[in-house]
Protein backbone atom coordinates (compact mmCIF):
# COMPACT_ATOMS: atom_id res chain seq x y z
CA UNK A 1 0.00 0.00 0.00
CA UNK A 2 1.38 3.60 -0.93
CA UNK A 3 0.02 6.33 1.34
CA UNK A 4 1.20 10.51 0.20
CA UNK A 5 2.07 12.91 2.48
CA UNK A 6 2.90 16.09 2.00
CA UNK A 7 2.71 19.57 4.49
CA UNK A 8 0.82 22.15 3.43
CA UNK A 9 2.36 24.70 4.79
CA UNK A 10 6.16 24.61 2.83
CA UNK A 11 6.45 22.24 -0.22
CA UNK A 12 9.87 22.34 -1.31
CA UNK A 13 10.54 21.17 -5.13
CA UNK A 14 11.84 18.19 -5.35
CA UNK A 15 13.83 17.16 -8.61
CA UNK A 16 12.44 13.59 -8.23
CA UNK A 17 9.97 12.14 -6.42
CA UNK A 18 10.64 10.76 -2.63
CA UNK A 19 9.09 7.51 -1.25
CA UNK A 20 9.32 6.19 2.28
CA UNK A 21 9.81 2.39 2.72
CA UNK A 22 8.54 2.27 5.83
CA UNK A 23 5.32 1.11 8.50
CA UNK A 24 6.77 3.23 10.90
CA UNK A 25 4.39 6.26 12.15
CA UNK A 26 7.51 7.40 14.00
CA UNK A 27 9.61 7.50 10.89
CA UNK A 28 6.68 9.02 8.64
CA UNK A 29 6.26 11.89 11.39
CA UNK A 30 9.95 12.33 11.39
CA UNK A 31 10.66 12.92 7.55
CA UNK A 32 7.47 15.58 7.55
CA UNK A 33 9.78 17.67 9.78
CA UNK A 34 11.69 18.34 6.15
CA UNK A 35 8.78 19.58 4.69
CA UNK A 36 8.75 17.92 1.69
CA UNK A 37 5.97 15.70 0.07
CA UNK A 38 6.74 12.02 -0.19
CA UNK A 39 4.94 8.97 -0.24
CA UNK A 40 4.91 6.00 2.31
CA UNK A 41 4.79 2.00 0.85
CA UNK A 42 5.54 -0.77 3.45
CA UNK A 43 8.63 -2.86 2.34
CA UNK A 44 7.89 -6.55 1.93
CA UNK A 45 11.05 -7.67 3.35
CA UNK A 46 12.21 -10.75 5.79
CA UNK A 47 13.75 -8.97 9.12
CA UNK A 48 14.83 -12.58 10.47
CA UNK A 49 18.67 -11.86 11.81
CA UNK A 50 20.99 -14.18 9.91
CA UNK A 51 23.04 -16.57 12.10
CA UNK A 52 26.13 -14.87 13.65
CA UNK A 53 24.40 -11.48 12.63
CA UNK A 54 25.69 -8.28 14.64
CA UNK A 55 23.34 -5.75 15.21
CA UNK A 56 24.89 -3.26 13.85
CA UNK A 57 25.06 -5.63 10.76
CA UNK A 58 21.87 -6.89 10.92
CA UNK A 59 20.32 -2.87 11.36
CA UNK A 60 22.64 -1.67 7.95
CA UNK A 61 21.62 -4.79 5.74
CA UNK A 62 17.58 -4.57 6.56
CA UNK A 63 17.43 -0.92 5.76
CA UNK A 64 18.77 -1.51 2.48
CA UNK A 65 16.93 -4.10 1.66
CA UNK A 66 13.78 -2.11 2.46
CA UNK A 67 14.94 0.76 0.39
CA UNK A 68 15.65 -1.76 -2.45
CA UNK A 69 12.21 -3.51 -2.21
CA UNK A 70 10.37 -0.21 -2.74
CA UNK A 71 12.68 0.95 -5.19
CA UNK A 72 11.91 -1.60 -7.40
CA UNK A 73 8.42 -0.56 -7.46
CA UNK A 74 9.16 3.00 -7.76
CA UNK A 75 12.16 2.88 -9.99
CA UNK A 76 12.04 6.83 -10.52
CA UNK A 77 11.79 7.77 -7.05
CA UNK A 78 14.41 8.45 -4.67
CA UNK A 79 13.71 5.98 -1.69
CA UNK A 80 14.29 5.82 2.17
CA UNK A 81 14.92 2.50 4.20
CA UNK A 82 15.75 2.41 7.71
CA UNK A 83 16.61 -0.26 10.50
CA UNK A 84 17.00 0.14 14.05
CA UNK A 85 18.23 -2.64 16.28
CA UNK A 86 19.14 -2.36 20.09
CA UNK A 87 22.68 -3.81 20.72
CA UNK A 88 23.18 -5.02 24.02
CA UNK A 89 26.95 -6.64 23.92
CA UNK A 90 26.50 -7.72 20.78
CA UNK A 91 22.58 -9.25 21.35
CA UNK A 92 19.90 -7.56 19.22
CA UNK A 93 17.11 -6.58 20.71
CA UNK A 94 14.36 -5.80 18.63
CA UNK A 95 10.27 -4.57 18.86
CA UNK A 96 8.91 -6.78 21.86
CA UNK A 97 5.63 -6.67 20.73
CA UNK A 98 4.15 -7.64 23.76
CA UNK A 99 4.19 -6.91 27.43
CA UNK A 100 5.99 -9.72 28.80
CA UNK A 101 8.68 -9.29 26.15
CA UNK A 102 9.60 -5.69 27.23
CA UNK A 103 9.39 -6.51 30.46
CA UNK A 104 12.62 -9.13 29.88
CA UNK A 105 13.99 -6.21 27.37
CA UNK A 106 13.89 -3.54 30.51
CA UNK A 107 15.37 -5.72 32.86
CA UNK A 108 18.30 -6.65 30.93
CA UNK A 109 19.01 -3.67 29.79
CA UNK A 110 18.71 -1.43 33.35
CA UNK A 111 22.06 -0.10 34.30
CA UNK A 112 23.62 -0.99 30.98
CA UNK A 113 24.23 0.61 28.03
CA UNK A 114 22.79 0.09 24.91
CA UNK A 115 23.71 1.27 21.67
CA UNK A 116 20.79 1.62 19.34
CA UNK A 117 22.11 0.95 15.58
CA UNK A 118 20.02 2.97 13.40
CA UNK A 119 20.47 2.35 9.67
CA UNK A 120 19.64 4.42 7.11
CA UNK A 121 20.38 3.77 2.81
CA UNK A 122 19.02 5.54 0.48
CA UNK A 123 18.48 4.63 -3.46
CA UNK A 124 17.15 5.94 -6.38
CA UNK A 125 17.01 3.02 -9.72
CA UNK A 126 16.89 5.23 -12.37
CA UNK A 127 20.11 7.61 -11.32
CA UNK A 128 22.30 4.33 -9.67
CA UNK A 129 22.72 6.31 -6.77
CA UNK A 130 22.46 3.71 -3.62
CA UNK A 131 24.17 5.05 -0.43
CA UNK A 132 24.38 3.71 3.56
CA UNK A 133 24.94 5.49 6.70
CA UNK A 134 24.55 4.37 10.10
CA UNK A 135 24.13 6.62 13.41
CA UNK A 136 24.82 4.92 16.82
CA UNK A 137 23.47 6.05 19.56
CA UNK A 138 24.83 5.30 22.87
CA UNK A 139 22.11 5.26 26.01
CA UNK A 140 22.87 4.50 29.87
CA UNK A 141 19.98 3.16 31.08
CA UNK A 142 19.19 3.75 35.08
CA UNK A 143 19.40 0.68 37.27
CA UNK A 144 15.12 0.35 37.22
CA UNK A 145 13.37 -1.13 39.96
CA UNK A 146 10.69 -3.96 38.68
CA UNK A 147 7.93 -1.30 39.72
CA UNK A 148 9.37 1.49 37.48
CA UNK A 149 9.44 -0.95 34.77
CA UNK A 150 6.05 -2.07 35.49
CA UNK A 151 4.90 1.61 35.70
CA UNK A 152 6.71 2.66 32.86
CA UNK A 153 5.19 -0.01 30.38
CA UNK A 154 1.57 0.69 31.73
CA UNK A 155 1.91 4.25 31.17
CA UNK A 156 3.05 3.83 27.57
CA UNK A 157 3.02 0.53 26.42
CA UNK A 158 6.30 1.08 23.82
CA UNK A 159 5.57 -2.59 22.30
CA UNK A 160 6.17 -1.42 18.62
CA UNK A 161 9.99 0.60 19.78
CA UNK A 162 13.00 -1.55 19.48
CA UNK A 163 13.87 -1.57 23.40
CA UNK A 164 11.15 -1.19 24.65
CA UNK A 165 11.30 2.56 25.77
CA UNK A 166 10.17 5.83 23.74
CA UNK A 167 12.91 8.34 24.69
CA UNK A 168 10.69 10.87 23.29
CA UNK A 169 7.92 10.65 25.76
CA UNK A 170 7.98 9.17 29.18
CA UNK A 171 10.60 7.22 28.21
CA UNK A 172 13.43 9.61 28.86
CA UNK A 173 12.58 8.97 32.64
CA UNK A 174 14.49 5.50 31.99
CA UNK A 175 17.57 7.10 30.96
CA UNK A 176 20.95 8.42 32.80
CA UNK A 177 22.14 9.40 29.33
CA UNK A 178 22.15 9.33 25.63
CA UNK A 179 25.07 10.19 23.58
CA UNK A 180 25.03 11.15 19.57
CA UNK A 181 25.69 13.23 17.04
CA UNK A 182 22.04 12.85 15.30
CA UNK A 183 19.48 13.94 17.68
CA UNK A 184 16.60 12.31 15.99
CA UNK A 185 17.76 8.95 15.40
CA UNK A 186 17.55 7.37 18.41
CA UNK A 187 13.42 7.81 17.39
CA UNK A 188 13.76 6.10 14.51
CA UNK A 189 15.23 8.29 11.48
CA UNK A 190 18.51 9.79 11.94
CA UNK A 191 17.32 13.36 9.96
CA UNK A 192 20.90 15.10 9.80
CA UNK A 193 22.22 11.66 7.77
CA UNK A 194 18.85 11.74 5.67
CA UNK A 195 18.96 15.50 4.63
CA UNK A 196 22.80 14.76 3.61
CA UNK A 197 21.77 11.57 1.10
CA UNK A 198 18.76 13.04 -0.03
CA UNK A 199 20.80 15.98 -1.55
CA UNK A 200 23.44 13.99 -2.85
CA UNK A 201 20.67 11.91 -4.43
CA UNK A 202 19.48 15.35 -5.86
CA UNK A 203 16.57 16.00 -4.00
CA UNK A 204 16.48 19.65 -3.07
CA UNK A 205 15.33 20.77 0.80
CA UNK A 206 16.19 24.43 0.87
Amino acid sequence: MTTTFANSTLQTPVSRSVVLGSTSRYRRELLERLRIPFQVTAPEVDETPQAGERPRALALRLALAKAQAVAALHPEAVVIGSDQVADLAGQALGKPGEHARAVAQLRQMRGQTVIFQTALAVVCLASGFEKVDLAEVRVVFRDLSDAEIEAYLQAEQPYDCAGSAKSEGLGIALLESIDNDDPTALIGLPLIRTARLLRQAGVKLL
